[in-house]
């Protein structure tokens, strides 16, 4: 640490410099992350100080966190649905998982999940030292339920679907989860950090949500699609007993108990989620999550003109593609399989599309 300060003008032109040598959004095609909304940056400034690990002191933040979850409860069929505001799918997962090793009690739990879980769940396995049964996917790259039902056993706590796959887009079976979970009596997640701010602005999409009685608890991230600033994830659960198999005591805090897994909450992003909802409502939300759609269905079009065939047909909007050679500037990503896969966020507008596939075009003449 320096033993003078800089000047301001020093500072944040040395910031600034750093900031530049970031890669624009402009060539970003592999992030599930896009530029933030204008509401949401607003909103997220005028609560840039609160602190959702505190509520007491910050109860309007804390009633914006309230109504977020309500918001997205009612969003996904279950206007009653508890939960908080989480930093991102990662953690929601790891809770999720925490409340159905500490609901089964078993000495030595499982969890089913496909083999296209995201890599969180990894990570949970490893915290809470649960046993990974991954199930093998189908030709369409979702996890082939008929198997998921045979490695669920009574030490199973958790059975795992995804609506919406990091790397191909498309949503598991989530119907036949339900029913597999519900004969099992087995609490099942719905991993739809992505998926979650865009199948239900869709006019036919795969059922995920509460509407299906054997879903237990829910991942979303308003900072994906949603478009809010990061980190802004939500956990929502059917049941506020399972929340609340959380719980910790919190003696010198406003409130005396806690079920979060961070201490210190920032309440910035959660206004910023809360905000692009509000301003936008289900029809802006739908104008939106048809454009990317669209913009999809044009970058699949143009790649198979091309002679560079999709690996699957999405359900949202994450296109995979045969191995080619990608010019820069663009920044794409691959698959654990050594697929291409582009991500067409509101940022991936028509005229990025465009632009891209005129360089393919030239790559590949």
């Amino acid at each position: 640490m320096r033993e003078k300060g800089q000047s301001i003008d020093h500072l944040f032109s040395f910031l600034a410099a750093k900031r530049e040598e970031d890669i624009s959004h402009d060539y970003i095609l592999s992030s599930m992350c896009t530029v933030p909304h204008p509401v949401a940056s607003r909103a997220h400034t005028l609560f840039l100080e609160t602190n959702l690990g505190d509520p007491g002191l910050f109860p309007g933040t804390a009633s914006l966190e309230s109504l977020l979850v309500e918001r997205l409860g009612a969003l996904f069929s279950h206007p009653s649905a508890c939960g908080y505001a989480t930093s991102g799918g990662t953690e929601s997962n790891i809770q999720a998982l925490r409340i159905a090793k500490k609901l089964l009690g078993a000495s030595n739990p499982n969890v089913v999940l496909p083999q296209s879980a995201h890599f969180s769940f990894q990570k949970a396995c490893d915290i809470l030292g649960l046993e990974m049964r991954k199930v093998p996917l189908d030709g369409e790259c979702r996890m082939d339920a008929s198997k998921a039902s045979d490695l669920v056993d009574r030490d199973t706590c958790a059975l795992v679907g995804v609506a919406g796959t990091t790397e191909y887009g498309v949503v598991d079976p989530i119907r036949e989860l339900s029913a597999i979970a519900l004969d099992h009596g087995t609490f099942l997640h719905v991993d739809a950090a992505f998926g979650g701010m865009v199948l239900p602005f869709l006019e036919e999409a795969p059922p995920f949500d509460f509407s299906l009685p054997g879903v237990s608890s829910i991942a979303v991230d308003p900072h994906k699609m949603g478009m809010s600033t990061i980190p802004a994830g939500v956990l929502l659960l059917r049941e506020k007993s399972a929340l609340s198999s959380l719980a910790v005591d919190t003696p010198y805090l406003s409130v005396k108990q806690e079920y979060t897994l961070s201490g210190t909450r920032p309440g910035g992003p959660v206004a910023g989620a809360l905000a692009v909802l509000e301003y936008l409502g289900r029809e802006g939300m739908r104008d939106i999550v048809a454009g990317c759609m669209k913009n999809t269905q044009r970058l699949i079009d143009g790649m198979e003109a091309f002679g560079i065939p999709r690996v699957v047909t999405p359900d949202v909007n994450v296109a995979t593609f045969a191995r080619t050679r990608i010019p820069p500037p663009w920044k794409v990503s691959w698959t654990r399989t050594g697929h291409l896969r582009i991500v067409c966020m509101p940022h991936v507008h028509a005229g990025v599309v465009e632009s891209f596939l005129k360089d393919i075009g030239e790559n590949n003449a």
